[in-house]
């Protein structure tokens, strides 16, 4: 049986959604602006009832003001203020979130001129399309990222942006549970918000134990038989498995309550986005779910009268988002008791001062800077909520470095009822000794305020231990989740190569040798020992561009001492800096397979090192942020942006110097975040740091342990170790045990016999697995675990795998009559062009055949009637263009003469979209009758009148739905559903429309339609 995704994902997802308490509405009765799918009666009947005093008038201007703002090029930011809006006109209710309306509906286009996409299911809040689900069947090909891919698509394109703007939330889900070794978020249901670049998928775990008893509604038969015969899916009422798929622990289903309760939506509509500057433009942001949870934990706690505590998140988690998420939230929390929060933001270092202020403007906050005794003493006394004049909400960041042991700086014995402090304390594992220091002072400005401790890392097991300061853990996410998550990434340590330990010892006993007993800071500053040291860096990073085939990953390296730090950079700037080569041999050691341009394109020439006293303040404001887009390709640091330094690209970390304890995870996590496709972040090691880390690991485990008890699993998989490679290479020696590795040929004749796709599968995944392992023990240094297999011979071997398991799935799409989806459904665009000409209008015309191909297939594959004799001939085109030679010898001319076919194909495919949509229409969008009438009227038509036709079918199907609302079982019986069927078109055809048929045509028109219901009942593809 094939799992059909209307009738076994999308029709129980949409009477889920009923219990939650949405209304179904039917596209047939109902009107909306197709400009904004805004369904424009209820809106404006919603907004009547919200805001009782404004004229019809005014409300149209409410209207005509939100289709404005839905323009904008902001990602819906000003509409997203007004929606959010409690103080004028009220587009939503959230005093009172049962006073808004809440409906459902299915397959409403989102259209704009020639392009348009239908979301498998939209919710409404006031009329208002805020949310959409799509869902695909289990299993199905590439998994999740096939609408991820598409959504990009949708989202580049400026045809959409008002649809974009006006949508706040996502879900994608292909019906199926987590898997733990899913990496690439194949399976799932995953939630986002909207990008006009890529939408940033995420995993939702809940963890608040709801009563589903309690949270949905008993659905009433009268609502799934109005959702199944609005959809045209009477007949699937009585089906098993359609049945079992209604369940409510569904993974689509579970994850709907999560998010589409009303509780929950009402919290994440109004709290749960951010809009954020960042270097390349903006971005919209929603609440990851350990930072919705951890805000819901504070509330909680603050209810339950506790006012202290410690959120313990991993690094990378996004706790400076979290800060300011509850800014937001804290402010309608206190409000509704009518006192004012104020907010402070406490840091232990000025980099840190400028870095949190950075992150708290780019999200909108005005930010007031406090890093002065006299400052805060001011500040800390004042009764004033915001320093700002426009009332926007604001947030005060302090450095506490310069005051923390003058006791009287902050003594405040004014207590003023009507504000609450809220302190928010970064890295709550050092810096705050209780004796005489900044922490015990705090308490003397005011006793009744909020202290929200922040860590990565606490500080355990001492007599000044974290708990102890800040009291029990709010909330707890680990880095082992984090990176299930796919928010952070796991680490290789890198040893340097043996030979360069030999070129740097040399250097220092050179040096020794020159100087005498020098000191150390100044030895390892010495040119000497500074030039091999970068030479090796500069060549580790090029090769790890071309090993990762990508050359916008930069590096950072964190130097012994300041000194050294200038000294990287001035040899840095005398040999490479804009030059295409330098004194030693870049080319060494690299693969000749590489080509001359991508060694050119993967070169080092732009760095900038970053200390306290070189440049301005706004210096290295800008060299931070020319770092993250891609500007420079390296950082030399020395303690400054150890902590919180937040580089996505950064992928290369050199650490010239033993770092301690908790500062240690702290700096090694500065390369963990995820970025593109990539699994891991590097740390090359040039000062032994696996000591350290083993011995802060260990003491800091044993803490752990009695702190956490069982928890202690979740807190032991930063680094991936030589072992784990080690025991993935004897699964792959297990995997291909069998079979003939060393000789190709043989190898191939042996797969050749294999049929069964998941044995190949196996196979082909432990292949392609070798090839990362060789990339990572190339990496890491372990060069010994390369003689365990032949890495090589592995890869062609994986290649032969590969095409072997492609034939296989060819071969399964033949045999199961899907040979159409096998093109129409494979992203064919996303091969990538592997031009030899670099011209820049060649790269143009290959980024606009992959753009034509990408609209033409969709508009193919969009098509319900896939017989048609005009599709058919379309879809061979579209073959012949594509099938017929290798996309990588693609010619300019090739490429223009294809877009132009494509653009033709593209035209008769609107065309005829645009005519079946039309006859879909006719039969209330009856995929199944319009299919039928097309092909009673191809081939020897029964009458010359199409009219009549329609009359017979349109009466047919209303009898064919009468039987089946009456005994929803009789679909059981195939050959009842005949002689049914057979009555009932002699009666339509002979009876009512004066159709002349004969036995013959009788029995033709019976078994399309016996075909498409059965077909439509046991869930197979038309």
């Amino acid at each position: 049986m094939i799992f059909n995704e209307d009738s076994r994902v999308k029709i129980p997802s949409i009477l889920h959604l009923i219990q939650l308490g949405y209304r179904y509405l039917s596209l047939k009765d109902n009107e909306w602006d197709e400009s904004t799918n805004i369904f424009t009666s209820i809106f404006r009947k919603q907004i009547e009832k919200l805001n009782s005093s404004l004229s019809e008038k005014e409300i149209q201007n409410v209207y005509d003001d939100v289709s404005i703002s839905l323009e904008n090029e902001d990602l819906g930011r000003a509409f997203y203020h007004k929606l959010i809006d409690q103080s004028g006109v009220k587009l939503i209710d959230f005093d009172n979130f049962n006073n808004n309306v809440f409906h459902v509906v299915t397959e409403l286009p989102y259209k704009k001129d020639d392009e348009t996409f239908r979301p498998d299911i939209i919710l409404l809040i006031n009329g208002m399309p805020l949310v959409f689900i799509e869902v695909k069947k289990p299993n199905n090909r590439n998994g999740v990222q096939d609408e991820h891919k598409r959504m990009q698509r949708r989202f580049q394109n400026k045809k959409f942006r008002k649809f974009i703007n006006i949508t706040q939330l996502m879900m994608f889900s292909n019906n199926m549970a987590y898997s733990e070794e899913d990496t690439q978020m194949l399976e799932g249901a995953f939630y986002s918000t909207t990008n006009y670049k890529k939408p940033i998928f995420n995993y939702f775990r809940e963890e608040e134990t709801f009563d589903l008893s309690k949270i949905l509604k008993p659905l009433s038969a009268e609502d799934e038989i109005l959702v199944l015969k609005d959809t045209n899916l009477l007949s699937i009422k009585n089906n098993k498995e359609y049945q079992s798929n209604k369940s409510p622990i569904t993974a689509t289903n579970s994850v709907s309550s999560s998010l589409f309760q009303r509780e929950r939506l009402k919290f994440i509509l109004r709290y749960a986005f951010a809009y954020v500057e960042e270097e390349h433009g903006l971005e919209k942001h929603v609440m990851r779910y350990p930072q919705l949870f951890a805000t819901k934990a504070i509330e909680n706690k603050l209810d339950n009268g506790i006012k202290k505590g410690i959120i313990w998140h991993t690094q990378g988690s996004g706790k400076t988002a979290l800060a300011y998420f509850n800014v937001k939230h804290l402010t309608h929390y206190f409000q509704k008791h009518n006192i004012i929060p104020k907010f402070y933001f406490i840091v232990d270092r000025l980099d840190l001062l400028t870095q949190a202020a950075r992150e708290f403007t780019a999200r909108g906050l005005v930010v007031h800077k406090v890093d002065s005794k006299e400052a805060f003493s001011k500040d800390i006394k004042s009764t004033h909520v915001i320093h700002n004049s426009s009332g926007k909400a604001e947030i005060t960041v302090v450095n506490i470095q310069k005051f923390k042991d003058d006791p009287d700086v902050i003594k405040n014995n004014d207590y003023n009822l009507s504000v609450q402090r809220v302190f928010f304390l970064d890295e709550v594992h050092r810096s705050y000794n209780p004796k005489g220091s900044f922490l015990a002072n705090l308490e003397l400005a005011d006793k009744h305020a909020i202290k929200i401790g922040l860590t990565g890392t606490p500080l355990l097991g001492s007599e000044y231990n974290s708990k102890t300061l800040f009291g029990d853990y709010i909330h707890k996410y680990y880095y082992n989740l984090s990176i299930k998550d796919g928010y952070t990434l796991r680490l290789i340590r890198e040893e340097i190569e043996t030979n360069y330990k030999l070129v740097l010892q040399e250097a220092l006993e050179n040096i020794k040798v020159l100087q005498g007993n020098i000191d150390k800071k100044k030895l390892y500053a010495d040119h000497r020992f500074v030039e091999p040291m970068l030479d090796y860096i500069v060549k580790d990073m090029e090769q790890a561009r071309i090993s990762m085939n990508d050359n916008s990953i930069g590096g950072m390296v964190v130097c012994d001492s300041s000194d050294q730090a200038k000294m990287m950079q001035e040899i840095f700037n005398t040999k490479y800096t804009g030059k295409s080569d330098s004194s030693y041999n870049r080319a060494a050691e690299e693969p000749a397979s590489y080509g001359k341009k991508q060694k050119e394109e993967s070169k080092v020439n732009k760095a900038q090192v970053i200390l306290h006293d070189i440049g301005t303040k706004q210096d290295r404001r800008d060299w931070v942020s020319d770092f993250k887009v891609g500007k420079l390709d390296f950082l030399f640091v020395y303690n400054m942006l150890l902590t919180g330094f937040d580089a996505k690209r950064l992928k290369k970390l050199y650490i010239g110097r033993k770092i301690k304890s908790h500062n240690l995870l702290q700096t090694l996590t500065r390369v963990n975040r995820t970025y593109k496709t990539h699994k891991y972040g590097y740390v090359v090691d040039f000062a032994d740091i696996q000591k350290e880390f083993d011995k802060t690991n260990q003491d800091y485990f044993k803490e752990l342990q009695s702190e956490l008890g069982d928890e202690m699993q979740h807190y032991s998989n930063l680094f991936k170790k030589p072992e784990e490679i080690k025991e993935e290479i004897e699964e792959i020696k297990d995997v291909l045990f069998k079979y003939n590795t060393a000789n190709a040929t043989v190898f191939g004749e042996q797969i050749s016999e294999i049929n069964e796709r998941s044995e190949i599968r196996q196979i082909a995944k432990a292949l392609n697995n070798s090839k990362e392992l060789y990339n990572l023990i190339r990496l890491s240094g372990n060069f010994e675990l390369l003689e365990k297999l032949d890495f090589k011979k592995l890869s062609v071997l994986a290649r032969l795998t590969n095409d072997r398991l492609g034939l296989i799935n060819t071969r399964i799409a033949l045999e199961n009559n899907v040979d159409t989806e096998n093109i129409l459904n494979t992203a064919l665009e996303d091969v990538i062009f592997a031009f030899t000409k670099v011209k820049e209008e060649e790269m143009i015309l290959a980024d606009e055949l992959k753009n034509t191909l990408g609209k033409t297939r969709e508009m193919l594959a969009g098509n319900f009637d896939q017989k048609d004799p005009v599709f058919i001939s379309l879809r061979e085109e579209l073959e012949r263009l594509f099938k017929k030679k290798n996309l990588s010898e693609v010619t300019k001319e090739e490429m223009e003469a294809n877009i132009k076919a494509l653009n033709a194909i593209y035209d008769e495919a609107k065309k005829v979209e645009r005519e079946n949509q039309l006859l879909k229409a006719k039969y209330d969008y009856d995929a199944k009758y319009a299919r039928i009438h097309k092909r009673l009227m191809e081939k020897d038509p029964l009458t010359d009148s199409e009219r009549k036709l329609f009359e017979a079918l349109k009466g047919l199907k209303t009898a064919v739905d009468k039987e089946i609302l009456q005994n929803a079982k009789l679909l059981e019986n195939e050959s009842y559903v005949e002689k049914m069927m057979m009555r009932l078109v002699v009666n339509q055809f002979k009876k009512e429309q004066r159709i002349d048929i004969n036995t013959t045509d009788v029995r033709r028109i019976n078994s399309l339609i016996v075909k498409e219901y059965m077909n439509e009942y046991n869930g197979n593809v038309a």
